[in-house]
């Protein structure tokens, strides 16, 4: 078993039931308001005279003075536009009803699942509107106290517990915290028993885990600190820091990472829980790693390669002294796991111990057994394997949705996990790893009864003839008569799968007698590496016809029509949602592309982000990748004359990982060349990030708005 971070990863869990039939409520919903139509008078944005030469392509970006983040000029545009959207946003007239019921509805107690460490057990509380989870701890039956509380980390909530870890006896703790949603974190060890911090804070880590080795010291990684603007400047070698406790950062140990030869963007080490080995892991871009181990047994051992391939992803998931486990998807896009011996670990020495299924593996381990999550069609199903590979049972699970969990300490017998699917709130299962038996250790508090909604999945055919699943959720009793106003969600892209979860803001949508669909779309990885890849570079356009034909679906199957349908992506998903609303823009009445990848030619010039060419490619790859890339760029496909869908673009102004240049550079764009009379605004959070450790109050505030503008837009009268 690795020593590696407890991510804090506390998913919200907002409810609500409506005091009236879904049938008259959204009849109500229905009315249409006479025709109001207010003068929206947008800022002022400069016209720079920056071009950019592109195989010969000469490429005008007249708003690359957005880019600056640190000149006052940009301040003052971020203002003038906020100031424009919050006056827009005022004249809603249920903006504050939405508010209080979101804060209604999110009033009640949340609680992880509980993790062992040292004579703990530890466990994330949210009292109900705390803006940050509590860290709590219990010896045996004795009364449960605080150990780290967040909300004392700042006054205004926006300085959040990014992540902790504890050595291996639970006496010492590395936690990061996260300032205002940045990535760039700070460190602070504690001895757990006191509660006193030891040594002195380390600053400027950067996407970094924390693993102890023995109560020496810890690893950890971080980039040089940029010259220039922090939030902005590229960052694209990784390092691997040996931090001995007692001694000052700067005299920190370089482990990997410091030569032209090894030079990563992303490096991330792990110490197995027998401190034999050190496991290393390396990578240029989002997906395929090297790996490489260090016998810690001897002072002079030589790092050896395990995979220098960054084809495939490979990773160390314990060990038993000499012979390793590895998960990898080389030979097998839907993952496996093998075993190797540490003195020759080289891919042609593995054996397969859980060959590869037709399913997409994610593996976890605790009890000395390992736990296979597969994916079919989205959904979980979960199998208990020993460490020879024998199976020992399917696990029972109670519903369809997704179960996660499973991990723990080789010794524990008793495990934990979570299920949840779109309209159940999070349920906290205790296992038995012996017995195979489940009972439920917490049920959500939440007052949501998922008997009066339906969540069922469908299979639709995009525009090559690929079958995607997408999943559509909604109050029993709506009518499906092309009326219903309805978000549609995707992301698509970085493997990365969408499984059904229960959402705080999305019970609040469905409340209103909102449909809410999620579309699993080539790109991400619910079908292994093949649909990853299926949505990458000189393929993403399949991304965004999986997304058209959801919305196409929804329409000819009268869940929605055009005047109510919404579509909302985050991040990768925010490129989504400006790509299609600008290659369709009838499609859709509304568009809400949030913390965007919108500047396509432009987007690995900032922070870590030609970390993400392997999906995307770079405008520099080729004269092919260039035109592909401007052929969907949103920023380069606003068209002068069009009518957009009513947009409202969310960003936050210390965003470091998509910076915020993306959304500020595609407003500007909308706002010169849209015609109509829809809206087409930014909300730009001030000092706020990515998104990770957002406030709760914060969360209340956008959603509010988000759900307010769309609703108003679609013509809804009152709710």
């Amino acid at each position: 078993m690795l020593k590696k971070s407890l991510a804090v990863a506390v998913c919200i869990a907002l409810t609500g039931c409506s005091e009236k039939p879904a049938s008259q409520q959204q009849n109500e919903q229905l009315e249409q308001p006479e025709k109001q139509v207010a003068q929206i008078n947008y800022p002022d944005t400069r016209k720079g005279d920056v071009v950019d030469s592109y195989f010969g392509e000469q490429v005008a970006d007249p708003y690359r003075w957005l880019e600056d983040d640190m000149s006052e000029e940009t301040a003052k545009w971020v203002e003038a536009q906020n100031q424009v959207t919050f006056d827009y946003l005022e004249q809603i007239p249920y903006r504050d009803e939405l508010k209080e019921r979101l804060k209604t509805l999110m009033d009640y107690e949340k609680v992880s699942a509980p993790f062992k460490e040292g004579d703990y057990t530890y466990f994330y509380k949210n009292d109900g509107l705390q803006n940050q989870y509590v860290l709590y701890r219990q010896k045996g039956e004795g009364e449960a106290e605080i150990f780290l509380d967040p909300n004392t980390f700042s006054e205004d909530g926006t300085t959040s517990l990014a992540g902790i870890s504890f050595s291996e006896d639970g006496s010492l703790a590395a936690y990061q915290i996260s300032e205002g949603g940045s990535d760039w974190r700070k460190v602070i060890v504690l001895d757990t028993e006191t509660k006193k911090q030891l040594g002195e804070t380390l600053v400027d880590v950067k996407f970094s885990g924390i693993s102890w080795l023995g109560n020496d010291g810890f690893y950890y990684s971080s980039y040089d600190k940029p010259e220039g603007s922090e939030l902005s400047a590229k960052t694209d070698q990784h390092k691997l820091y040996y931090h001995k406790l007692g001694t000052a950062q700067k005299d920190d140990q370089l482990i990997f990472g410091g030569t032209e030869a090894q030079k990563h963007r992303y490096v991330g080490a792990a110490v197995t829980s027998d401190e034999r080995f050190l496991v290393i892991s390396a990578a240029v871009s989002t997906s395929g790693n090297k790996l490489f181990i260090k016998d810690l047994t001897d002072e002079n051992s030589e790092l050896v390669t395990v995979i220098d391939d960054i084809t495939y992803d490979t990773s160390v998931i314990d060990n038993e002294g000499d012979k390793l486990f590895l998960v990898t998807n080389k030979d097998a896009p839907n993952k496996r796991v093998v075993t190797v011996d540490a003195k020759d670990p080289a891919p042609e020495n593995w054996q397969d111990l859980i060959p590869e299924t037709d399913n997409v593996l994610n593996l976890s381990k605790g009890g000395g057994y390992f736990f296979a999550r597969y994916m079919v069609d989205a959904i979980s199903q979960v199998k208990q394997f020993d460490k020879s590979g024998k199976l020992v049972r399917e696990i029972a699970l109670p519903g369809v949705g997704t179960a996660s969990g499973f991990g723990g300490k080789q010794e524990q017998q008793t495990l934990y996990y979570t299920f949840t699917n779109y309209k159940t709130p999070g349920t906290i299962f205790s296992f038995d790893v012996q017995s195979g038996e489940s009972q439920v250790y917490r049920e959500s508090g939440a007052k949501f009864d998922p008997s009066q909604y339906e969540s069922k999945q469908v299979f639709y055919t995009s525009k090559d003839g690929t079958k995607v699943p997408m999943i559509i959720t909604y109050k029993k009793g709506t009518k499906l008569n092309g009326e219903a106003p309805t978000i549609l969600y995707g992301y698509g892209g970085f493997n990365i799968s969408l499984t059904p979860r229960f959402s705080a803001t999305t019970a609040a949508w469905l409340e209103q007698g909102g449909v809410y669909a999620v579309a699993n779309l080539r790109g991400g990885g619910e079908y292994g590496k093949k649909w990853h890849k299926a949505g990458t570079q000189l393929e993403k356009q399949n991304v965004f016809d999986d997304f058209i034909a959801a919305a196409e679906f929804l329409i000819d199957n009268d869940y929605t029509s055009s005047e109510r349908l919404a579509v909302r992506g985050g991040s990768n998903g925010g490129l989504l949602v400006g790509a299609v609303m600008t290659q369709r823009p009838d499609l859709f009445k509304v568009a809400l592309p949030a913390v965007g990848v919108l500047d396509m030619l432009r987007y690995h010039t900032f922070t870590a982000g030609a970390g993400w060419a392997y999906d995307y490619g770079t405008a520099q790859d080729s004269k092919e990748m260039f035109n592909y890339l401007k052929g969907y760029s949103p920023v380069h496909n606003v068209k002068p004359g069009v009518h957009y869908p009513a947009t409202l673009i969310t960003t936050g102004d210390h965003d470091d990982r998509v910076v915020p240049a993306h959304s500020y550079k595609f407003a500007a764009e909308l706002q010169d060349k849209h015609q109509g009379e829809n809206p087409v605004m930014i909300r730009i959070e001030t000092n706020a990030g990515h998104g990770a450790g957002t406030p709760t109050s914060k969360t209340i505030e956008q959603y509010a708005d988000i759900y307010g503008f769309t609703l108003y837009n679609m013509g809804i009268k009152k709710l």
